[in-house]
């Protein structure tokens, strides 16, 4: 199960110590129940189903070969995302700064995972936050792979 909440960044976070992966995943299936993705994180590749949710939904990943990765890939064009992920550890929880690149520039999220829903409800975002899109379907990545950013059409930017 995997428990997260997500937030815009418009300021500049504070110096935290991280660690960064490019990724590039792509969307085999993307429906009412749920998705289905496949990611090249620097170099390690996996499958990916997630049901449909905001806070809480069922995930589950396998790896992939890169020779299965890139026979899975074609079948993405069009529903893909690029990024920098940056991890870090906040409270004692897993957090992932995502720096988005492509027809994606300029947009940056974070998402903190929890162990539990009240965990989740119980937290207080730090200053540098902004916005929380936890609740708002357009900011999945799933969404973001398909029509770009909110308010904006896919494609648009230079």
């Amino acid at each position: 199960m995997e428990i997260e909440r997500k937030f815009l960044v418009e300021q500049r976070p504070p110096a935290i110590v991280f660690t960064s992966a490019a990724l590039r995943q792509g969307y085999l299936l993307i429906g009412d129940d749920g998705e289905v993705r496949v990611r090249d994180a620097d170099g390690v590749y996996s499958l990916t189903v997630k049901s449909r949710g905001s806070l809480s939904r069922e995930e589950h990943e396998i790896p992939l070969s890169r020779e299965q990765f890139d026979e899975l890939w074609p079948a993405t064009l069009g529903r893909r995302v690029e990024k920098t992920r940056h991890e870090f550890t906040l409270g004692g929880m897993d957090a992932a700064l995502d720096v988005f690149e492509g027809d994606l520039d300029g947009l940056v999220t974070v998402e903190v995972e929890f162990p539990s829903v009240s965990a989740a409800r119980a937290f207080v975002p730090p200053e540098w936050f902004g916005p929380e899109v936890t609740e708002d379907a357009s900011y999945k990545n799933a969404s973001l792979a398909v029509h770009g950013q909110p308010g904006e059409t896919p494609g648009a930017r230079a």
